[in-house]
């Protein structure tokens, strides 16, 4: 599996004690859709298993757990928060396997845009063709075991959340070498379609309750920094990071945004949250030592699981290689293998969400601290 899959398990209710049905739980079940960020197995389905002796999963799981990270993801807390178990991958779902709780369709490598784009326009192919789209048609084929009828789907989807991303982060990094930072922003367009019309689609499937994550300071990411390699100064802020990456994704999420606010107005009786997965992550970064992690701004940027280099990432070499090393603590680092993020990380940008300030709207008020 490619390294630079950019943003691209079991608990049970028994674990949070059971909740009476005076005091029923917020939503009764999470769909996600998305690329790596969120896939918690649906590509390691497809792929070669991890050897057991991984670093993937290591910090929690202690095994690889279907989870491009050392531990749990974002998608994995805000379930623990809201009382629900880890979502169970689509492609890793039994014959009679109860689904009434939630379903992840979210597949690393997968991209906004169909794979098709890809192709026609002459770029690097994307790790899968797993889209959006191809997401959305998982859904849809399941869709007749959740709800009945229009009666039941409107009762069912009415205390269901729905997560349409993180994804997009796949097309950038396949452009990242045909395009620069000013013409990366000719992707926004389609890209904040594709999206568009999945919120849509899922609107016209009855959905009342979603949530769209814009994407992150990929100037701060490990991977890009080793990829674009600038060697100019002004190229970087204070924190390290790449000033125009960062730029352009916040005009990305600018754009996202605003179709949003948009599908908001002609659709009043949905409620559409927006993650700000931009802002969430990058205090981490600007302030490293506040959420427990080092204060030393070099250590904070490199991977924690690489092979060498000034962010430790080797585009050749992936993260538990026999090449590779894992650094002592990832609980104080915010990058893991180059693309993907700490559980830690992972950890302060749920919060963010379910206890903080990063969304608009807030979503309900969680039963359980994110700990």
């Amino acid at each position: 599996m490619k390294i630079f899959i950019f943003f691209s398990i079991t608990l049970t209710c028994v674990f949070f004690g059971n909740v009476s049905n005076a005091n029923p739980l917020p939503y009764e079940a999470i769909f996600n859709f998305g690329d790596s960020i969120s896939d918690t197995g649906d590509a390691d389905k497809t792929h070669p298993p991890f050897p057991s002796n991984s670093p993937y999963g290591s910090t929690y799981f202690k095994h690889p757990a279907g989870r491009l990270s050392d531990g749990r993801l974002i998608i994995d807390f805000i379930a623990e928060a809201y009382g629900l178990p880890f979502l169970p991958a689509y492609l890793n779902l039994t014959k009679d396997q109860d689904i009434k709780k939630g379903v992840n369709f979210a597949f690393a490598g997968a991209t906004a845009l169909d794979f098709e784009y890809f192709i026609r326009n002459g770029v690097d192919k994307p790790a899968t063709d797993k889209s959006l789209s191809i997401q959305l048609g998982w859904f849809k084929k399941i869709k007749p075991t959740i709800c009945k009828s229009k009666k039941d789907c409107d009762g069912f989807f009415k205390k269901s959340l729905f997560l349409v991303g993180e994804i997009g982060g796949n097309d950038v990094i396949a452009h990242l070498s045909y395009r620069n930072v000013t013409e990366l922003r000719e992707l926004v367009p389609p890209m904040v379609e594709a999206i568009t019309n999945a919120i849509i689609t899922l609107i016209e499937e009855g959905v009342v309750e979603l949530a769209v994550p814009g994407n992150f300071p990929i100037g701060c990411i490990s991977g890009v920094l080793t990829l674009v390699n600038s060697t100019q100064k002004d190229d970087y802020d204070q924190f390290g990071c790449l000033i125009g990456y960062n730029t352009f994704i916040e005009y990305y999420n600018g754009q996202l945004k605003h179709a949003i606010e948009t599908l908001r107005q002609k659709h009043p009786q949905v409620k559409i949250m927006y993650f700000d997965y931009y802002n969430d992550a990058k205090r981490l970064f600007q302030t490293p030592q506040q959420y427990g992690f080092t204060s030393d701004k070099n250590e904070i940027i490199k991977a924690c699981c690489g092979a060498s280099g000034t962010y430790n990432v080797n585009v050749n070499i992936a993260c538990g290689s026999p090449a590779t090393t894992v650094c002592p603590d990832p609980s104080k680092v915010i990058n893991w293998d180059g693309a993907h993020f700490t559980e830690a990380a992972y950890k302060q940008i749920a919060k963010g969400l379910v206890e903080g300030p990063f969304v608009n709207p807030s979503l309900e008020l969680p039963p359980f601290k994110i700990a």
